[in-house]
C-alpha cells in the first residue's frame, strides 16, 4: 500500500508540474482545441482501447481453448469451431469500432 501511495503521489506531483504552463497563460479561452482536434483525440482513443481489449480477449480465448483441448483431446474439433467463431465475433467488434472511429474522424467539422 505504501508503494502505491508513493506512485500516486509522484503521479499527482508530475501532473501539477506539467500543467503549470497552462495556468500561466493570459487567455485560456483563445487556446481551446477545435472540435476537429477533439474528434481526432476521441477517435484515436476509441480505436486504441478497442484494439487493446480485443487483443486481451483473443489471447484469453486462445489460452482457454488450448487448455480445454489438452484436457480433452476428443472434443478438439468442437472447441476449435467455438474458438474460431468467438474470435470472429471479437474481431468484428474491433472492426465496428474502427468504422465508428473513421466516421468520427471523417465528418467535415468545418461545415457545422
Amino acid at each position: 500500500m505504501n508503494q502505491k501511495m508513493k506512485a500516486l503521489g509522484a503521479f499527482l506531483f508530475l501532473l501539477i508540474v506539467m500543467s503549470a504552463p497552462l495556468l500561466a497563460q493570459d487567455d485560456i479561452s483563445a487556446n481551446k482545441a477545435s472540435l476537429f482536434k477533439w474528434a481526432m483525440l476521441i477517435g484515436g482513443s476509441i480505436i486504441a482501447l478497442a484494439a487493446a481489449a480485443g487483443a486481451f480477449c483473443q489471447a484469453k480465448a486462445i489460452s482457454s481453448a488450448c487448455e480445454g483441448i489438452s484436457r480433452n483431446p476428443g472434443s478438439g474439433p468442437h472447441i476449435r469451431f467455438l474458438l474460431i467463431f468467438g474470435l470472429v465475433l471479437i474481431e468484428t467488434l474491433v472492426i465496428y469500432t474502427l468504422l465508428i472511429s473513421i466516421i468520427i474522424l471523417m465528418v467535415q467539422w468545418g461545415k457545422y
